[in-house]
């Protein structure tokens, strides 16, 4: 386990990780990180930026390398990206070094949470409107084997992050 306390929030783009993080690390008076902001920061660049100029691949080991190179000084909540769990054996080094929160919600849901701004969204910006279920559908199908290795799954919709806090801290216990 890593010196300091770290929880991880996962799952799917839209779910509300983010939101959910830095309200969970508020009731939790831990730090927050978004990992996103961690690799734009780093690369001077967005994340749309690096999926259209640099490609898929060159993101996720920026990604594992922001991930692993956090300088992480107070018990911190982590906001992860959708496919952080996903590549290059990031799911091990989060569950070696804290707890995981998967954040599941539903496909339709997920469309629903994405709205206008799937086409800012790199995996989805050149999709039709008919098209994101089925393709949200079919991303959860490949990640969920990883986003239900979480330490705690629940409803990213009905999140009651008192509870949630709760749970949590009964893991550091």
């Amino acid at each position: 386990m890593a010196p300091f306390r770290i929880v991880y929030i996962t799952g799917f783009m839209g779910c509300g990780k983010t939101t959910a993080g830095k309200i969970l690390a508020s009731e939790l008076k831990f730090s927050f990180v978004d990992l996103d902001q961690e690799i734009e920061r780093k690369e001077q660049r967005t994340v749309a930026e690096i999926f259209e100029y640099s490609g898929e691949d060159y993101f996720r080991n920026a990604e594992a390398s922001a991930l692993r190179h956090l300088k992480i000084t107070s018990d911190t909540v982590i906001s992860t990206g959708g496919g952080t769990p996903c590549y290059c054996d990031n799911l091990s080094f989060m569950k070696e070094t804290g707890v995981l929160i998967y954040l599941k919600m539903t496909p339709q849901q997920l469309k629903s949470r994405l709205g206008d701004m799937a086409g800012k969204r790199p995996l989805l910006k050149d999709l039709k409107e008919s098209e994101m279920v089925t393709y949200i559908s079919n991303k959860l199908k490949e990640r969920e084997p990883f986003y239900n290795q979480a330490t705690m799954v629940v409803d990213g919709m009905n999140l009651n992050i008192k509870s949630l806090r709760d749970s949590v801290l009964s893991v550091f216990i």
